[in-house]
């Protein structure tokens, strides 16, 4: 455990290089290409996470003005991913996480059960959250273990259903995203995209970044769309016009410099995923597998980042406007991205559609964040985590994901036959998915 405990506390910049280098060698590239490969995805994830935090940094003192200057009062602070990430590990069983997802991928993958091959390994935390909080609920271990094998297989199931999707939208060929965040708005967003086709005047509408920057000119331009975005959200939280500039210049700085972090990603994955490729088709014929990478690698896609923008000041104002909300939505406004990185793919890049449907998706998640903000302050108490004077946390990515609400909601109140009804629906749903439906494609082919 503290084995584990040490390589989580690396972080994903420097622990996942590292086991993409192991991972390079082990199919046959050469090492110096193999090291700068590791190295190259490493930096671009230090890249990222500076961006993340430019932009984190620059909405926390405007979210700080609109709650003073509209004298919000809710309950709970949203603290973001990286402290959820960090109270998911730190917990007894949270480091638990990372072999119980290895070990289930192993087996699935043996079984024909999943092509995603997970090398993403930072992201279990997303395992270990829920896993965590049942076990903190219930204070049986086994349970909370069973349920990270049901959240790992359901994760799976995710990212193998929308890989296509994936590889088409965004040419990652290849690549799927077991990411626990963003891989269920596929499913998500699937629904909202068949209502849209059938609405009249609705189905006509399609604004992508391309569309609009064709449209607009210099003021459709991403950039340029993200210093207006933070002159509004500046001149609504009342700053000065210092303060507002400046915050205009970093949204703009972000929808720059985010595409170009994420094509340093890409730009180290390509060997490893060329070299995984060449492997599969040598030892395993006939067999396709994808690279189980971070969904870090869509959020730099113009339509993405404008869309997320966009949702920023639309979080801010459901927060106010929905009655039964407790969550200050703070910490994740950077993180909205991530929520809606599958439904720019399942929307073809169409800003509308990915808003309205984000801003249904936001609005469930402070229902469900304000819900689980009980269960997770008294995790962070059970890791000993420093809430900052908070008397209650939450966040609105884990906490508030939709399909955590269903996990720890069965494994609470039914406890093991809750989580082996899901368990069951993972298995029959992952047999169908890899089994079933590619038997059907290939006859059909």
């Amino acid at each position: 455990m503290q084995v584990l405990q040490w390589i989580v506390n690396l972080g994903a910049s420097v622990f996942l290089p590292i086991l993409l280098f192991l991972f390079g060698l082990a199919l046959r590239i050469k090492p110096g290409k193999a090291f700068k490969s590791a190295l190259t995805i490493g930096i671009g994830f230090i890249g990222l996470n500076l961006v993340i935090n430019l932009l984190t940094t620059s909405l926390g003192p405007a979210t700080k003005s609109m709650i003073s200057n509209y004298g919000l009062h809710l309950s709970s602070i949203d603290v973001g991913w990286p402290a959820a990430s960090a109270i998911a590990y730190g917990t007894a069983l949270g480091a638990m996480a990372i072999p119980v997802g290895v070990g289930t991928n192993i087996i699935l993958l043996i079984l024909g059960l999943t092509k995603t091959l997970d090398v993403d390994i930072w992201n279990y935390w997303h395992v270990a959250f829920a896993g965590s909080i049942l076990y903190t609920l219930t204070g049986n271990m086994w349970l909370g273990l069973a349920t990270m094998v049901v959240v790992t297989m359901f994760t799976y199931f995710f990212a193998d259903l929308s890989a296509p999707t994936v590889g088409k939208y965004y040419g990652l060929e290849g690549i799927s995203f077991p990411h626990g965040l963003s891989a269920p708005g596929y499913v998500f967003a699937l629904p909202f995209n068949w209502l849209f086709d059938r609405i009249p005047g609705i189905n006509k509408i399609h604004l992508d970044a391309e569309t609009i920057q064709k449209r607009l000119g210099v003021f459709g331009d991403t950039t340029v769309i993200g210093a207006i975005i933070g002159l509004i959200i500046g001149f609504l939280a009342q700053q000065p016009l210092n303060k507002v500039l400046n915050l205009a210049v970093s949204m703009a700085a972000v929808m720059m410099l985010m595409p170009r972090m994420v094509s340093l990603l890409m730009e180290g994955l390509t060997p490893i995923s060329e070299g995984a490729n060449d492997m599969i088709k040598k030892h395993f014929p006939g067999r396709k597998l994808y690279i189980g990478m971070d969904s870090a690698l869509a959020i730099g896609q113009g339509s993405v980042l404008s869309s997320a923008l966009l949702l920023v000041p639309i979080t801010l104002l459901l927060a106010i406007v929905l009655p039964g909300n407790k969550v200050l939505p703070f910490g994740d406004l950077a993180t909205i991205p991530f929520f809606i990185a599958l439904f720019a793919a399942v929307f073809k890049g169409d800003i509308f559609r990915t808003v309205i449907a984000g801003t249904v998706d936001i609005a469930i998640s402070l229902y469900v964040a304000s819900w689980a903000a009980p269960l997770i302050t008294k995790l962070a108490k059970a890791a000993s985590f420093n809430m900052g004077g908070n008397n209650s946390i939450s966040a609105l990515s884990d906490g508030g994901l939709w399909t955590n609400f269903i996990y720890l909601m069965m494994g609470e109140k039914f406890q093991w036959l809750g989580v082996g009804v899901l368990f069951i629906v993972a298995l029959g749903l992952l047999f169908w998915l890899n089994k079933v439906r590619d038997k059907q494609e290939n006859v059909a082919a």
